[in-house]
């Protein structure tokens, strides 16, 4: 006769082990999603934005070190810009600076404990609320059928079928067997043996699974959200140094303008003398006095 323990033992063990499926089916994803966004980048399926940035906002950034104009784009991130211009307009930005500059990568600012006194908790603040990350463009075009691509494989990994496995107790043992096989062999195969109607019926999934485009890439004078993973922007942001852009955080971080006047005062900053953490001196720190709307 099993007893109860039994059953609370194989309980356990089962919510481990969905536990690990789940976080090994994340390490992968993240895998991949690196590994295909540097590749759509290169073949070029960003989106024409030309419409996107038809509108746009220009601000001055008034700091100790230079003033840097930037050109904002509503029409690309309207969310973003209306965040940055409220913030901007309520001061938010005055007396912060720029806690951390890395020469040919970025310098980062806009948090508000960089206000007092205490470096070690500079990066760690915002406004006291997050919001949703505006990287893509919906194309209206539905995906359907044969999945032949890992692109098309990543989507269906990431929209459907981890989302499913998340939120199911007893997953369909077919999607599972996917999911252990995409784990195992560290790539989409297992899912483009089968068509993207297949996993829409096995996991009960509704609405068309839609293509998406990169809105602007993560490029050399772009201003952009800093985060702590997907949908976390709050007040920080960045401006892009390196000469060819940074193509590894394309789709990870919102682009909303771009640097164009004043670039000379950016690379000034990225230059500041550091510490470890790549914080500049107290003695050295670019300080953001204020930020104007034109």
């Amino acid at each position: 006769m099993k007893t109860i323990k039994d059953h609370e033992t194989r309980s356990k063990g089962a919510i481990m082990y969905k536990r690990m499926l789940l976080i090994l089916g994340l390490l992968v994803a993240a895998y991949l999603f690196i590994s295909l966004t540097a590749e759509n980048t290169q073949k070029g399926d960003t989106m024409s934005t030309n419409d996107l940035m038809a509108k746009k906002v220009i601000v001055s950034m008034v700091t100790n070190q230079g003033t840097i104009k930037l050109e904002l784009w509503p029409d690309m991130a309207p969310k973003t810009v209306e965040n940055f211009l409220k913030l901007s307009k309520e001061k938010f930005y005055d007396g912060t600076y720029f806690h951390r500059v890395i020469p040919d990568f970025m310098i980062q600012g806009g948090d508000p404990n960089t206000k007092d006194k205490d470096r070690s908790n500079d990066g760690m603040g915002g406004p006291g609320y997050k919001f949703e990350d505006e990287c893509y463009a919906e194309s209206g075009e539905a995906i359907t059928g044969k999945i032949s691509d890992e692109k098309t494989a990543m989507k269906v990994w990431m929209e459907i079928i981890m989302p499913y496995m998340q939120k199911t107790q007893t997953p369909d043992p077919a999607i599972k067997t996917v999911v252990d096989s995409v784990v195992a062999k560290q790539n989409g195969s297992p899912i483009m043996a089968h068509t993207v109607e297949y996993f829409m019926e096995k996991t009960g999934r509704s609405g068309d699974l839609v293509s998406k485009v990169l809105k602007h890439p993560v490029a050399f004078g772009t201003l952009c959200m800093a985060n702590s993973g997907p949908n976390t922007n709050g007040s920080q942001f960045f401006i892009v140094t390196a000469a060819n852009g940074c193509s590894w955080l394309d789709g990870k971080h919102t682009v909303f303008g771009k640097v164009i006047e004043g670039m000379d005062i950016v690379k000034k900053i990225e230059k500041l003398p550091r510490d470890d953490k790549d914080n500049p001196l107290e003695a050295n720190q670019a300080i953001i006095q204020q930020i104007t709307v034109k």
